[in-house]
């Protein structure tokens, strides 16, 4: 029994390893160029985004939420999003519905109150996937060019841009912050069980503690990136229609767009249809 616990703390810390979470939050944010829902137009899905955002918090029917969560669910699959993102999707929704349904039985609940929660954790679930399609699924340039189609300020389209681009910086910064505090820190030994549990409390103190001076050092890292931004003109280049036309010229809907739009349509009005006669 030891030897397999042993053998899964080693997986779990493997698994969890600094290098591992920056290829996957580097994947998730650049990796994903070539697939069907990064070559949509952003205007497209950001329409897409606003309706499967919106209309499951109107709607109580089990069926219709359910139809919605197949569709939002496939389309994620076709973005390709990292595993370390759907892994905290399924711990933050499905974690926190159990938790509500094992209070419910604690205080005098029954089976009849797994239907509300179901509905709730479909609502939820579809509105996070419908997120992460868009927001993991398209490249930064191409999402904040069509924030910038539908009249969003230019300071919150660049921003978008660039913390997607400060990504990189800040995992770099946050590696090189933990390797000084590992330099100067004894970690616990792993030969034994309890000391892989150690050693995993103690990662996760020296995480905590290399907060503040991650944040530190990337505000002095943004600082400058924007006083070489003032330099070449940026102010000016924001505020002029002409750059700006110049920018959104590569928008284009294509036949891809309208294709994926009517299958989505067509699919919520089958999903009506089958809520209606259920």
């Amino acid at each position: 029994m030891e030897k397999v616990m042993k053998k899964l703390t080693d997986s779990v810390v493997d698994k969890i390893s600094m290098d591992f979470l920056r290829n996957q939050v580097l994947k998730n944010a650049y990796g994903n160029d070539d697939t069907v829902i990064a070559m949509l137009d952003p205007r497209i899905l950001l329409v897409w985004y606003v309706f499967f955002a919106l209309a499951p918090w109107f709607v109580n029917d089990l069926v219709f939420l359910l139809g919605c969560f197949l569709l939002v669910a496939v389309t994620t699959i076709m973005a390709r999003v990292a595993g370390l993102v759907l892994f905290l999707f399924i711990l933050g929704v499905f974690s926190q519905t159990g938790y509500l349904f094992v209070v419910s039985l604690l205080f005098g609940g029954n089976a009849e109150t797994i239907l509300p929660l179901l509905i709730l954790t479909l609502k939820v679930a579809t509105v996070s996937l419908a997120s992460i399609t868009v927001f993991s699924g398209l490249d930064p340039d191409r999402l904040s060019n069509g924030l910038m189609w539908y009249g969003c300020p230019e300071k919150l389209s660049f921003s978008i841009s660039y913390a997607y681009r400060m990504l990189p910086m800040l995992m770099e910064e946050f590696q090189n912050v933990l390797l000084s505090y590992r330099l100067r820190g004894n970690a616990p030994d792993t030969d034994t069980f309890i000391g892989k549990i150690r050693y995993l409390i103690y990662q996760i103190k020296m995480i905590i503690h290399s907060f503040y001076p991650l944040m530190l050092n990337t505000a002095k890292r943004s600082r400058t990136t924007v006083e070489a931004l003032e330099i070449k003109g940026y102010r000016y280049g924001a505020a002029n229609k002409e750059v700006k036309k110049m920018k959104l010229s590569g928008l284009k809907v294509t036949y891809n767009d309208l294709l994926f739009l009517a299958v989505s349509f067509l699919w919520v009005s089958l999903t009506v249809l089958a809520a209606t006669i259920l």
